[in-house]
């Protein structure tokens, strides 16, 4: 199974009405095919009137090994619960690092 659907899987615990997962990888300098970079949007009535440091480590928590070093080294997260969600989250910047620079 994908890292990328692995994270998916897991996240369906927070009952989103909305979750997105990119694989963003090809933006950064990594070998082909890695899943290395994600950007998660992730929409659920479980994030309301939860700040969102604490968004963050409700979806760290679900994540512990796919966030093991070695594995995913980037996690882009945009938590919203129903209110918040205006249909969007904010385009990723891309990689001015390593061989993208």
């Amino acid at each position: 199974m994908s890292i990328q659907t692995q994270i998916e899987a897991k996240l369906t615990v927070l009952n989103p009405s909305f979750i997105e997962v990119i694989n963003e990888s090809h933006m950064h300098s990594v070998p082909k095919n890695s899943e290395t970079h994600f950007k998660v949007t992730i929409v659920s009535d479980q994030f309301g009137g939860v700040r969102s440091v604490k968004r963050h480590q409700m979806i760290y928590a679900l994540l512990q090994e796919e966030l093991q070093p070695g594995k995913v080294h980037a996690l882009a997260i945009h938590a919203y619960d129903t209110q918040e969600w205006q249909g969007s989250s904010p385009d990723s910047p891309n990689c001015l690092g390593g061989s993208k620079s």
